[in-house]
Formats: C-alpha cells, structure tokens, sequence
C-alpha cells in the first residue's frame, strides 16, 4: 500500500475525499495520541546523541536543531538542547539576529550541510533506536499491509534537497517505511534526481536585511517575520490577517526571496 504526506492545516473532509480509502495518522506534536505522537521531532525522548559533539546529549531532534544554531551573537544553546518541555525550543532570527549556520564539532555548516550531517542522522537515531518509536512504525507497517496511510504533518516539503523551506518529518517517516531512509553516501542520487533550490544563508541575509531595513524596521508587521525565518516561504497565512497593500507588499517580498537571485534582491534592500 501507499503512503502519502498531507497538511495538517487542511480540512480533514478534504483529505478524506482525496484519500477515500486510507487510514489518517496525525504524527505532529500536538497530535491526540501519544503512540503517533512520539514521532514528532519536538517529543523529549531523551537521551539522543548530537551530531559533532562527543558525550553530549539532547531531549529532542528539534532541540538538536535549534540548539545547534550559531548566530553573530550567540553561540550554541546547551539550555536549548536540554529543553524537554515541547516548547519554546526554536531561536528565531527576530530574537538572536543573523545566523551564521549550524555547529558541527569545531565547524560551522551551512543549512544544507546541516540538513545532511545533523537533521538527518539524529531523526533516523530516532526512528531506529528509540523502543516507543519502533513500536509505533511497526504499528504502521501493520496497516499498511492491509490499506493507504496518510501522515499529517504542518510542513508538507518531503523533497530532501528542497532547502528553501522546512523539511517534513513525515516525509523522513515515509522514506524510512519505503526503505529509501536519505544518508550522506545517497545525496548525490537525490540530488541528481531533484532540482535542488537555495538554502541557508542567502535567504536568511535577506530576512536579516528586511527585519534591519529602516523601513521596516520597528513596523508591526515585522512580527510576521517569524514565518519566514523558519523558511515556511510559501506560507501567506502568517499574513493573511494584514489589509490592503501591507499584505500584498510582503507577498511579494516573499515571493522575490524565493527567487535564484537573491545577492540581486539583497542590493535592492540595501539602496532602498
């Protein structure tokens, strides 16, 4: 059977209609069952290993990922990576400024790197060695043997070399299920097989651009920044409840930052 990756945010009516005959499985953190719940990365398993960093450990892959980032001011966050609360983990552009990457050992990668050498490996540690998780993934495996399985996810980007926006945990349980898991040995295969869109420090020296920008600089709607930081680019809802022609300008300025040019749409923030 199946397995496919659909929007949390949709109308449950609606993935029932497209996936008439498959079973729903909401695998966020904020699911209503603790059995699919433990595949969040956000869930305080405990106990994982980080990516570069001998002896250390972390509550979660989220805290992994978050507490790893590197900014112009701020370095790596241990209260971050021991945050077991499923709460305030992620550190934001808005509060830390510009990142610089993600630290691994006494490097600092960028974004596609860091998907590589950190997101992954610590998500599969996970999926293969946390007992609560094998349980569940067998689970699945069970209904799947007999129907279609739909994974609810608030991120739907399952293409692994889709590094302008934020990569879908669901999408990794699929793989992994599939037997296709991504390891540093297969990036060339997904590379080749996908076109791979711009990453980590172009985007986010634009955010940094913008949210700096006199003027936008101290605006309300500078809030609505966070939606991009975390590279949800295609995400308008973040400013759907902005009017008239404040929200058709950040559109577009999103639109602009998903574009190939970005040194290009950096200059034109700059002469402003």
């Amino acid at each position: 059977m199946n397995i496919y990756v659909a929007n949390k945010k949709s109308k449950i009516e609606n993935i029932r209609k497209k996936y008439p005959n498959a079973s729903i499985f909401d695998i966020t953190s904020t699911s209503e069952y603790g059995i699919l719940r433990v595949l969040s990365p956000f869930y305080p398993h405990g106990n994982i290993p980080v990516p570069g960093m001998p002896n250390v450990k972390a509550a979660c892959v989220e805290a992994v990922w978050q507490g790893l980032k590197v900014f112009e001011g701020c370095g790596v966050d241990y209260a971050t990576l021991h945050n077991d609360t499923m709460k305030d983990i992620k550190r934001t552009v808005r509060k830390y400024g510009k990142p610089l990457g993600h630290q691994y050992g006494n490097k600092i990668l960028n974004y596609e790197d860091a998907r590589w050498l950190i997101y992954l490996p610590t998500y599969l540690y996970v999926l293969e060695n946390v007992p609560a998780v094998k349980h569940t993934l067998e689970k699945i495996r069970e209904r799947l043997e007999e129907k279609d399985v739909v994974f609810l996810d608030y991120n739907t980007n399952c293409d692994i070399t889709d590094y302008s926006k934020p990569l879908s945990h669901a999408g990794l349980v699929k793989l992994y299920l599939e037997g296709k898991y991504p390891s540093l040995e297969s990036k060339d295969s997904f590379t080749a097989n996908n076109k791979v869109k711009s990453g980590y420090k172009d985007v986010h020296d634009i955010i940094s651009a913008i949210i700096n920008h006199p003027k936008y600089k101290g605006q309300k709607h500078c809030e609505y920044i966070d939606a991009m930081e975390t590279q949800d680019l295609t995400d308008f809802k973040a400013i759907s409840d902005l009017s008239g022609k404040k929200r058709d300008g950040w559109k577009t300025i999103i639109k602009d930052i998903q574009r190939p040019d970005y040194t290009k749409q950096l200059s034109l923030f700059e002469n402003d």
